[in-house]
């Protein structure tokens, strides 16, 4: 069975257009966006105008820009209306021909003309005249650059749209207002393709109708997975089981009907370069619909070595670029930002995931399979593999070098496995009833990845220490210790547990794995590291490559341990001694750590004094209190940090009802939240926060409003109110209708009854 080829790969990049029975091509939805673009054609802008449209492959821009192209409204308001498609195969010759063949104003005399009068003719039948240009699927500013020159400039009103995938072309043109960003149909809207490609416009029968509308929602939104699985059906018997099979199945079906959208996918897939290709592979390690954190990803990327840098970059922050590149160019989705505006979490299309399965598994990059287990090859329960006989193994234990363990919808008991890995590189498990037990074959395994959710006690194996390559160990299950020899894990860059006792300590020789870059636990007691000189072999040595650690508990910032820990970028601390004086902790050294961008502090106890005795390195972005109870007075410690961007002030970081922000303080603040606290008065004025963005009160049940003059801050983008009392929602309200007044039609409200962290949970 094959889906349906009713205008080949060229009209299947317009997505969403599908034959009707009449033989015309319709589109779904995005009528109100076509209206906005309409009114744009015919605006009183004079000056000739650029549009771009950008978005993933298969979510439809070629067939809005074509509605938009055909439109009559169009036709009427231009003189010249011409189609050209670029694509990656770019053509300055080509691209005239295909110009002047849209113009009607080809023929075979015209054909033969040499390049430059080719150019000159387009010039001349364009000039003066009112025209409008569709540039379709361009792929490069330097494509821009050369067929922009083409077309006039002019007082005639003239409009240019042009389609593409990446965010680097969209917004290098120059326009009057920015990129279009494509949206993904809502459930209505894909239900309304899917009926229409399947049935013809045609109701659905009623037994058909659940399972139907299940199988729309499983592509997404993107238009080009419906257009593809309604070819299909269409085709087959309209049957339950054989309906219910695909719904269940959805993934596995396009995949193995998907000559015309690999095509498609293929062209993102060959754009990238070369240092990216394997990154975007990567992500089909992850499940289906599966919020990815994006510095898990970052971490395990840089695990696998993936991260290429010949500059002072950190290996972090060039994985950062790689992420930002692949979002740009519409094949990751941002999920999540965080407060400084960063991804936060990401997510993968199903369509493109599953893309991504089947080229890792053609290059032998990875093998994902259920938690059965049972496709992976039996040999690899009884043969003992090393490096120098791996390059003669066959094929399926190629792609065992990284395996990935997705949930099994067919199990809903907790069972055991275990898995040598003498062959593996990588082990990721994602399914919550497997309890994985690791065999360690030997020392001079290859492994550099281990990640599970579920563990087979909670004692940590010690045959992980065998594993010389490992770089990146996350175990989630609750461990009660490490053993000391866990320093022989010299190659160990992160290490992700989850700890059964607050008390949890780390064994001393975590002073011994020069590069860790990443340690998290969710409660842990630093080690104090012996005085001793490093340079000594098998010393205790300073750890230049750690860039995160969290959450030591009742850390104390004595030289000792700073000057081992120069480079650490975000750290999180807990304090539960409600007995200790502050001048055990040496908070005036914190200073030292002269990289420290983040700092998150958490209370068990009130601890007022906290501010006073602290000293904060001037390099500080982002600051996160909870539970100290300070004085809103010692405010002014914090305001007077010059590069802090982000506050969060959590659940009773500071007690009092009064609140009377200074000038010249918070020069740099983006991003303020305030919880849970008995604030009534906040008298702040604009030159308070003169760069404030976004703006959160969670649960400030006793505020009275919004001061008045936050709405008046220029930069404000958001605010958002969670279990508030009813007069600091008017005056965010009003707020809200002031700056609609004021034109400012992106500026944001929410008010939800509910805290933050459950509308998060949501």
């Amino acid at each position: 069975m094959e889906i349906e080829d009713y205008s080949g790969v060229q009209d299947l990049q317009q997505r969403t257009a599908l034959p009707t029975r009449s033989g015309k091509s319709t589109m779904v939805g995005l009528d109100a966006e076509s209206i906005e673009i309409l009114n744009w054609l015919d605006g009183n802008l004079l000056a000739r105008d650029t549009l771009s449209i950008c978005g993933m492959a298969g979510i439809g821009k070629t067939t809005f820009a074509r509605k938009i192209y055909d439109h009559q409204r169009v036709q009427e308001i231009f003189h010249v209306r011409a189609w050209v498609t670029v694509s990656q195969n770019y053509d300055e010759r080509k691209i005239l021909l295909d110009l002047l063949h849209s113009m009607k104003k080809l023929s075979g005399e015209t054909q033969n003309l040499e390049t430059c009068a080719l150019e000159e003719k387009l010039h001349k039948n364009l000039k003066g005249r009112r025209y409008l240009i569709v540039i379709d699927d361009i792929w490069d500013t330097k494509v821009w650059n050369d067929v922009n020159r083409l077309f006039p400039v002019d007082k005639e009103k003239s409009r240019i749209i042009l389609t593409t995938r990446l965010e680097e072309v969209a917004f290098y043109v120059q326009s009057s207002r920015p990129p279009y960003q494509m949206r993904f149909l809502d459930v209505n809207e894909s239900w309304k393709l899917f009926c229409e490609k399947v049935f013809g416009g045609d109701c659905c029968p009623g037994e058909l109708i659940q399972t139907g509308t299940e199988i729309a929602k499983k592509c997404g939104g993107l238009p080009l997975a419906i257009v593809l699985i309604g070819g299909l059906l269409s085709k087959s018997t309209q049957t339950q089981n054989y309906w219910d099979y695909v719904a269940k199945n959805l993934s596995s079906v396009i995949a193995s009907h998907d000559d015309q959208s690999s095509k498609i996918l293929h062209l993102s897939y060959n754009n990238l370069p070369h240092h990216l290709r394997a990154c975007f592979l990567y992500m089909g390690i992850f499940p289906e619909d599966y919020e990815i954190l994006a510095s898990k990803l970052v971490k395990l990327w840089t695990a696998e070595g993936l991260i290429e840098t010949e500059t002072s970059k950190s290996l972090e922050d060039v994985a950062d670029e790689y992420l930002l590149n692949l979002v740009e160019r519409s094949l990751i989705l941002v999920s999540k930002r965080s407060s400084e505006g960063k991804i936060k979490t990401c997510k993968i299309h199903d369509l493109l995931r599953e893309f991504c399965v089947r080229e890792a598994k053609k290059k032998s990059i990875f093998h994902v399979t259920d938690g059965s287990l049972g496709d992976l090859p039996k040999e690899i329960s009884t043969s003992h593999l090393t490096y120098t006989n791996l390059q003669r193994l066959p094929a399926n234990f190629i792609s065992l070098r990284r395996v990935s363990i997705h949930p099994n919808p067919r199990t809903n008991f907790r069972h055991a496995y275990n898995l040598p890995i003498s062959v593996v590189r990588s082990v990721l498990n994602f399914d919550p009833t497997l309890s994985l037990s690791v065999k360690f074959l030997n020392s001079g395994s290859l492994i550099r990845v281990l990640d599970t959710e579920n563990g087979n006690s909670s004692d940590f194996p010690t045959e992980t220490v065998k594993l010389l390559n490992l770089r990146y160990l996350a175990c989630l299950n609750g461990v009660r210790e490490l053993p000391s020899p866990i320093h022989e894990l010299r190659n160990l860059q992160t290490l992700i547990l989850s700890c059964v006792e607050s008390s949890f300590r780390l064994p001393l020789e975590i002073w011994r794995m020069p590069q860790l870059r990443h340690v998290h636990l969710n409660s842990v007691i630093l080690p104090d590291p012996p005085i001793e000189r490093v340079e000594e072999e098998n010393s205790f040595v300073v750890l230049h490559d750690l860039r995160s650690l969290s959450t030591v508990v009742n850390f104390k910032f004595v030289e000792n341990i700073l000057r081992r820990i120069p480079n650490l970028k975000k750290l999180g601390v807990l304090y539960d001694d409600i007995r200790a004086d502050w001048s055990d902790y040496y908070l005036n050294n914190l200073e030292l750590l002269e990289n420290l961008e983040a700092l998150k502090c958490r209370f068990q106890f009130p601890r007022q004094t906290f501010l006073q005795k602290i000293r904060f390195p001037p390099s500080l972005k982002k600051l996160t209190l909870r539970g100290c109870f300070l004085p809103w007075e010692d405010m002014t410690i914090i305001g007077s940090l010059e590069k802090l961007q982000v506050l969060k002030l959590k659940r009773k970081a500071f007690s009092g009802t009064v609140w009377e922000p200074k000038e010249g303080e918070f020069l740099q603040l983006k991003f303020l939240l305030l919880e849970e606290n008995n604030l009534e008065d906040w008298n702040a004025e604009s030159t308070h926060f003169p760069k404030l963005e976004n703006l959160i009160l969670d649960n400030c049940k006793r505020l009275k409003e919004v001061p008045c003059g936050i709405g008046q801050i220029p930069t404000l983008q958001k605010i958002e109110l969670y279990y508030c009392s009813d007069s600091l929602a008017t005056s965010a309200k009003d707020i809200y209708e002031e700056q609609q007044d004021l034109g400012n039609e992106d500026f944001q409200v929410r008010i939800l009854e509910m805290t933050a962290d459950e509308y998060e949970t949501c």
